[in-house]
């Protein structure tokens, strides 16, 4: 894939902000890790200080998976049409949560097996249903490729609407498997070390999901040092869209909260296709996953919170909103030791 290197956030603004940080009157140190969200915004918006974010936008993918065959998901595959439906609804967790961030959330059809009435079920689904991954591959060469794309274009879509932070999301049974075979695949784990327990699937469950993980595990050894030949054998739609949403975002110069298996598992593949990326996203929050802490050691992100948050829509990611939203406001408005005669 031909992708114009990633620039990297603002290194003068970030200074300015250590700087700016460094004179407010409160100790040295004082504001901990919302200091470093003021610096981080800083740098990505290229301004000092940070604007507070207007137009947080939650876009949740959502994909239907072979795998969920297998028995590896607490759910059967038809759930996947009933939680997009609680999106459209606003009684899903993210739409409840998202109101209180200021942020607004949009749902795309990427992969569904069924359509979802009136919304076009074509302009961005790859397929229907992902290929079973422990027997066939997810996606062809096209799909993969489309997928990507489709990705691509729904966060320039998203910048181009105004949207000045992103939270990409998730939603589709059986998606931790995939997910987590993606981050074996490029860690180099063992099955066992990235199987969690997703949608809250007992010890059989577990079991099932971890022979599944092996298998597709397997299928991916020849393919290792081919990010978009892992997305094709072992991703999925989503998953692919995703990868493309994220590296978009960084190409665009928009700052990215991370949140959830799903969505770690796709930055992973996507700092792979375009390294430098990783500088432009935030780890929102510590999912209970397993395979997660791989993904943040090896991006070398520090998760915001530690919330236990295992859900993959974006839930998490909206805690993350209000506090950057007050470090960009305390940058800007806070008193410094000068002001006070605190020299």
């Amino acid at each position: 894939m031909d992708l114009p290197a990633v620039t990297a956030p603002d290194l003068d603004a970030r200074r300015a902000a250590v700087a700016r940080f460094a004179e407010l009157a409160v100790p040295d140190g004082g504001l901990g890790r919302v200091a470093e969200l003021g610096v981080w915004l800083a740098a990505a918006q290229g301004n000092c200080p940070p604007r507070p974010p207007a137009r947080p936008r939650v876009v949740v993918l959502a994909a239907d998976h072979g795998i969920a065959a297998a028995g590896v998901s607490a759910h059967s595959g038809e759930a996947t049409l009933r939680q997009v439906a609680a999106v459209r609804e606003n009684t899903a967790t993210v739409t409840v949560l998202a109101p209180v961030a200021g942020a607004s959330v949009r749902v795309v059809d990427v992969g569904l097996d069924q359509d979802v009435d009136d919304e076009p079920g074509d302009r961005y689904r790859v397929r229907r249903r992902t290929g079973r991954i422990d027997r066939e591959d997810a996606l062809t060469a096209d799909e993969t490729d489309r997928a990507v794309a489709i990705g691509r274009a729904l966060a320039d879509e998203e910048v181009d609407a105004g949207a000045d932070l992103l939270l990409p999301g998730s939603i589709g049974v059986g998606a931790t498997t995939p997910a987590s075979v993606l981050v074996a695949a490029l860690t180099g784990a063992e099955p066992v070390a990235v199987t969690g327990r997703g949608s809250g699937i007992d010890d059989n469950g577990w079991m099932r999901k971890a022979a599944a993980i092996r298998d597709a595990l397997r299928r991916t050894r020849p393919h290792t040092r081919d990010p978009l030949a892992l997305l094709r054998v072992a991703g999925g739609a989503d998953l692919a869209a995703l990868t493309g949403f994220c590296l978009q975002a960084a190409l665009r110069r928009t700052p990215v909260l991370l949140d959830g298996l799903v969505v770690g598992a796709a930055a992973l593949v996507a700092d792979e296709l375009a390294p430098g990326a990783h500088e432009w996203w935030l780890m929102a929050q510590r999912s209970p996953e397993p395979a997660m802490t791989l993904v943040v050691e090896h991006l070398g992100l520090t998760p915001v919170l530690d919330l236990g948050i295992r859900l993959v829509d974006g839930t998490g990611a909206t805690a993350v909103v209000p506090l950057l939203q007050m470090a960009a406001r305390l940058l800007a408005e806070t008193a410094t030791a000068a002001d006070l005669g605190l020299t």
